[in-house]
């Protein structure tokens, strides 16, 4: 177990790699930040020149490959690291230098234990892709087929287990000083970050996802997840389908190759919404680089290591939410957030039906090139100050999600409207899970589960009270008082008063005899 003294050192020189790149500016001066982390910070920046502008996707690429997993999470975070720090770390991008071949190899042949050989025809010693938990090599199966190996990187492991040690160390004294720092639960963050990046540690989880994900869009026509190779996959290799096509957000090459940019950026919106909503398992990795279109405009996704799921109650808040939201129904979406507890109950419904539409009005019927974002978001967490909503976590990896959707679809289509995108889907989805077929359907459904479990009660029942045995019934037998139930019941004070006499008679006599 690492000790204080370790944390301690780890989070200085951390904390001067931020400096050095400006990014401890934001905290030193956040009215919000505790003083003692204030104190931490100064000591951090002693003796760092310090940018006039802060680089804060340059700095947690300078920490290493744990920092970059956690700058793209706190990306989705302006209400923890502040809108300036949010919008920065969007551009932080998960490349490495790539590890040199031979190790690779090493890799390879040591979790499969055989040789590169005998697993494929040929591999490309150039990686495709470096990124900070492992890197792609293309290559040619021993039957022809093109295939992406992704390798995770000698060591990576360890590497991550210690920095995550120091994130959970750190968060615990965080909250431990209260006030807005333990509304924003940085241990939950953490420990969502924690529980992510062990998933893509295990390529043998991203692969099951993708197999997952490929079931789940089985009928959604030009959406591509590719096949895995389970013959060539374990927990360090993973090898799927080779992906030809364009990244998504190449609009010149795009619109060159004969594709209709608008048509892309509203099947995005709309896939998503189909993973998230109709099935609460979705690809929470949608940035450029890991979505392509294909030559029919298929849009082929890659990189399952992040996936995330939404229970079927929280999905129906979710909809109701949007769909509120899109139709300026603010009483009902107030009262969902009272519903799922989000929102402590000693507060006013109407109250926050009513801060909800001063952030909801300026923005409906509006494309997003003509939204202040940054605005809209400062609003939303002014709101949850002040009605002192928790974050929560099992929704970041949507907030995520949808902001990185977004922002590819307005770089597809400036001027799409992602209400006027949504609001179809989302009003179908909910009369279908909602509407009186859906609530007679989920009613037979409950009432028939409850029929099948009747034949498992019955034999516990029996269990509890078996059934009497061949022989016949015992005769009735006579009661009988019992000595030390009558001496219970009986008069007890003769007995004291005997017992007194006797005891006297004996000290008398005993005195008479000069024995005392």
């Amino acid at each position: 177990m690492t000790g204080p003294f370790t944390h301690t050192l780890r989070l200085l020189r951390w904390g001067r790699t931020l400096a050095r790149h400006g990014a401890l500016r934001g905290i030193e001066r956040d009215p919000n930040t505790p003083p003692q982390v204030r104190r931490m910070v100064r000591i951090a920046r002693l003796g760092t020149f310090q940018p006039a502008q802060p680089n804060y996707a340059g700095a947690f690429q300078a920490i290493g490959p744990a920092a970059i997993k956690l700058g793209q999470t706190l990306a989705t975070r302006p209400d923890v690291v502040g809108e300036d720090a949010a919008h920065n770390l969007l551009q932080l991008q998960d490349s490495l230098p790539p590890v040199p071949f031979a190790a690779i190899r090493r890799e390879i042949e040591a979790s499969f234990g055989k040789p590169i050989e005998s697993l494929f025809e040929s591999i490309e010693e150039m990686p495709v892709g470096a990124a900070s938990i492992a890197q792609v090599h293309r290559a040619v199966t021993a039957d022809g087929r093109t295939v992406a190996v992704k390798v995770l990187r000698p060591g990576i492991r360890e590497k991550f287990g210690a920095d995550i040690q120091t994130y959970e160390w750190a968060a615990a004294h965080l909250e431990a000083l209260g006030g807005e720092a333990a509304r924003l639960r940085p241990r939950m963050v953490i420990a969502n970050f924690k529980r992510w990046t062990l998933r893509e540690l295990d390529l043998r989880r991203e692969a099951a996802s993708a197999s997952e994900l490929t079931e789940v869009m089985k009928g959604s026509e030009g959406y591509r997840v590719p096949g895995v190779d389970w013959d060539r996959t374990n927990g360090r290799v993973m090898t799927i389908d080779w992906i030809d096509g364009i990244k998504i957000n190449e609009t010149d090459a795009l619109r060159s190759a004969g594709h209709d940019l608008n048509a892309l950026a509203e099947k995005l919106v709309l896939t998503f919404l189909r993973q998230a909503i109709s099935h609460g398992f979705f690809h929470a990795d949608m940035h450029q680089g890991n979505l392509f279109v294909q030559a029919d405009g298929t849009i082929a996704a890659i990189d399952f290591g992040i996936m995330g799921r939404i229970d079927r109650r929280a999905r129906l808040w979710l909809a109701e939410i949007l769909y509120g939201l899109t139709t300026g129904n603010y009483a009902r979406v107030a009262e969902i957030h009272f519903e799922a507890q989000y929102v402590p109950s000693y507060h006013s419904v109407d109250e926050f039906a009513t801060a909800l539409r001063a952030v909801g009005e300026p923005t409906r019927g509006r494309p997003v090139s003509e939204l202040s974002v940054g605005q809209m978001l400062d609003s939303l967490f002014a709101i949850t100050r002040e009605f002192d909503m928790q974050t929560q976590p099992h929704l970041l990896l949507l907030q995520k999600t949808m902001v990185m959707v977004e922002g590819l679809a307005t770089q597809l289509n400036p001027q799409i409207n992602m209400w006027n995108v949504a609001a179809p889907f989302v009003r179908s989805w909910i009369r279908d899970e909602l509407g009186p077929e859906a609530a007679i359907a989920d009613r037979l459904r409950k009432d028939a589960e409850t029929l099948l479990r009747l034949p498992d009660l019955v034999r516990r029942i029996e269990d509890k009270f078996p059934a009497k045995g061949g022989a016949p019934d015992a005769p009735p037998l006579p009661a009988v008082e019992l000595i030390w139930d009558r001496r219970q019941t009986g008069r007890r004070w003769p007995g004291y008063l005997l017992a007194a006499v006797l005891g006297g008679g004996a000290l008398w006599a005993a005195q008479a005899l000069g024995w005392l």
